[in-house]
């Protein structure tokens, strides 16, 4: 929830080959967490039970890469289902809208990010950004004993993960904290840990996700987004990026939108025609989300019970 690899992986190691990939096939990406798993499954269960297409999920954990297969238009992957935008946008800049190899849907839910607490860490006075450049409650996040806070940033894939150093940074407490970049299956069994010993916990935290169900968690308070008071330079256009970026502000709620390559709309046009009229919306998403992660279900399987439950919703993204 999501976000971006700086340096990506070579398409070969993880794609399939564009020149394997058949013309009536749909290659949808699969980048391992829940919520996207949610949306790229419930595509292709309609696409394949309401259009008889043929579809293949393709495991693709770093974004820039998936990008790229996208703008490659060759069938290496031909669906995106997880475009957070502004997170995303310098990929929504450089490949739809100034080389046209991409096209994105018009429609959108929201996605919000931020800091999250333990309600623990939340009783005891650490409720606004703020509140982490006091040593004192800084401390309450020490699980390791040595005197300094842990705070999880995100993935080391990213692109967010890079933004919260800044905000670390230019809210003040990044000398009390670790500032931790790891999976985030890592990050939440030390959430878990946490929330069961009653412990302090911080981390950043996006919706829709399933920990909103399964964790008592509590959003901290930090001034409203402000363009000016946001200004983030993306790693891969200047070296000097940190020292350029300054955010200071709140992330402004995400809009989450479908991507998909441009031949599409010609090898399967009623495809492209579904992918336009597709539109979640936060609850739902977060509650599939739940669904795989928590209770266990296969993607497939969670998304085809939705699907067969809003049958009203499914006819109206299908109707010509």
């Amino acid at each position: 929830m999501r976000n971006f690899n700086v340096a990506g992986l070579a398409l070969s190691a993880i794609l399939v080959t564009g020149a394997g990939a058949q013309a009536a096939t749909i290659t949808i990406a699969d980048p391992g967490y829940a919520t996207a798993q949610a949306t790229a499954f419930v595509v292709k269960a309609v696409l394949e039970d309401r259009l008889g297409t043929d579809v293949k999920i393709v495991n693709a954990a770093s974004v820039p890469v998936i990008w790229e297969a996208l703008a490659r238009d060759t069938g290496d992957i031909d669906v995106w289902t997880d475009v957070w935008l502004p997170n995303q946008a310098a990929a929504v800049e450089q490949y739809v809208t100034k080389a046209g190899a991409a096209k994105l849907s018009p429609l959108f839910y929201a996605g919000t990010q931020g800091y999250c607490v333990t309600k623990s860490a939340a009783e005891q006075g650490v409720k606004s950004v703020y509140d982490l450049a006091d040593p004192d409650k800084a401390k309450l996040f020490d699980a390791k004993g040595d005197g300094k806070g842990q705070i999880w940033l995100g993935a080391s894939g990213w692109l967010s993960t890079q933004i919260e150093k800044v905000r670390a940074r230019d809210y003040g407490f990044a000398d009390f904290f670790d500032l931790e970049t790891t999976d985030e299956a890592i990050a939440t069994a030390s959430l878990d840990k946490a929330s069961k010993d009653g412990k302090g916990w911080i981390g950043y935290c996006y919706g829709p996700h399933q920990n909103f169900a399964r964790y008592e968690l509590v959003h901290l308070q930090e001034p409203a987004h402000d363009d000016k008071t946001f200004t983030f330079v993306n790693p891969k256009d200047d070296p000097a990026w940190f020292e350029k970026s300054a955010v200071k502000s709140a992330y402004k709620d995400a809009e989450i939108h479908i991507a998909y390559s441009k031949s599409v709309a010609d090898r399967a046009p009623e495809v492209a025609r579904l992918l336009e009229r597709v539109q979640f919306d936060t609850q739902t998403v977060s509650q599939l989300a739940f669904e795989i992660a928590v209770n266990k279900k296969t993607p497939d399987e969670a998304a085809r019970a939705w699907v067969k439950a809003h049958p009203d919703l499914v006819a109206k993204w299908q109707a010509p």
